[in-house]
């Protein structure tokens, strides 16, 4: 079977092909036929030894996908062949509270990912999709959706009429505000293009501010919500910004940090406690919230955004617009 390979890691240039035997069944793992994977931000940090230093050349990039179970080993019961099926970026974390070590099972980063024909997964890692979900639609949910769910009802213990403030319009930032929307609160989206606030418009945002048409948006951010400001933000851009974010916030607000972030400035954290706000690291999450995100986009027929589609020969290209920040929501490879 054909699959990617990391390669050396000088960037974007070093993703390879390679020939693989296709992976056989094991005890407690099911074999997965992939019909689609998504990019994260973190894929181009990969390539170019920028997330925990170097990896196996022969490293199968991308921690999300979707596919058809054709094989399962001994003990698997919670999965069955043909189920439709996503897994938990961590595949050792089924619930409860992150603890160390997990890193040591990370689709695409410390164990192989879904850039391959056929992957094999620990069937506890995986959950099913539902049905209303495209491959291509589904193959976005594991990495940038849980990450949103975490923020919003893990740390943020989000509640109808909220106000949520979600930076930008990637991956992680447009299922936060279809899930806040779903779940009853008002949301305030920031961009620096006028045609994505207008696109995040559509999907319900409340309040758009261009960022670079008010560089200031942290004030922007509380004259639009008169002075309160922000009950939950989801903080995808980094120390740099956190300061802002936190100024922007409102009393007792739950601020999640997010994703492989820009620390290029130090920020000024008093407002955690002039504010008694709480500034939680989030790391995607588990299965277990990975199966509740789920129900819910099922109950809610929630359609992730996709921007683009690459071939699976592709791939590379899909890392050079994912590159360019052009997109708005997902970038996906179709498999076959």
């Amino acid at each position: 079977m054909k699959v990617w390979e990391i390669g050396p890691q000088t960037g974007i240039d070093s993703l390879r092909t390679a020939t693989r035997t296709p992976p056989e069944t094991s005890p407690g793992h099911a074999i997965i036929k992939v019909h689609a994977s998504a990019l994260n931000h973190r894929d181009l940090m990969l390539t170019a030894k920028r997330y925990g230093g170097s990896k196996p050349e022969n490293r199968v990039p991308l921690s999300d996908g979707a596919g058809e179970v054709i094989a399962i080993g001994e003990g698997v019961t919670n999965v069955k062949i043909g189920d439709r099926v996503v897994a938990n970026m961590f595949a050792n974390w089924i619930d409860g509270p992150w603890v160390p070590g997990l890193f040591s099972a990370d689709y695409g980063n410390t164990r192989d990912g879904w850039a391959a024909e056929r992957i094999s997964a620990p069937a506890a890692s995986l959950s099913k999709v539902p049905g209303h979900l495209s491959w291509e639609e589904a193959a976005t949910l594991a990495s940038a959706g849980v990450t949103a769910w975490n923020t919003l009802n893990v740390l943020g213990r989000m509640k109808a009429g909220d106000t949520v403030l979600v930076l930008g319009t990637g991956g992680v930032s447009i299922f936060g505000l279809q899930l806040a929307k779903a779940g009853g609160a008002k949301v305030i989206v920031t961009s620096s293009s006028d045609e994505k606030l207008a696109k995040a418009k559509a999907l319900g945002a409340d309040i758009l501010i261009n960022y670079k048409k008010t560089p200031d948006w942290e004030k922007e951010v509380l004259k639009a919500t008169g002075g309160y400001g922000a009950d939950i933000i989801l903080e995808t851009v980094g120390t740099a910004s956190l300061t802002k974010s936190l100024q922007a916030a409102a009393f007792c607000a739950r601020v999640g940090l997010i994703g492989g972030l820009d620390v290029s400035q130090p920020p000024q954290i008093f407002p955690l406690v002039a504010k008694n706000v709480i500034l939680g690291g989030i790391t995607v999450g588990s299965r277990e919230m990975l199966d509740d995100m789920l129900a819910a986009i099922d109950a809610e027929k929630i359609k992730p955004v996709v921007d683009k589609v690459f071939a699976f020969d592709d791939l590379p290209k899909a890392y050079t617009y994912l590159q360019s920040a052009s997109h708005f929501g997902k970038i996906v490879i179709r498999h076959n």
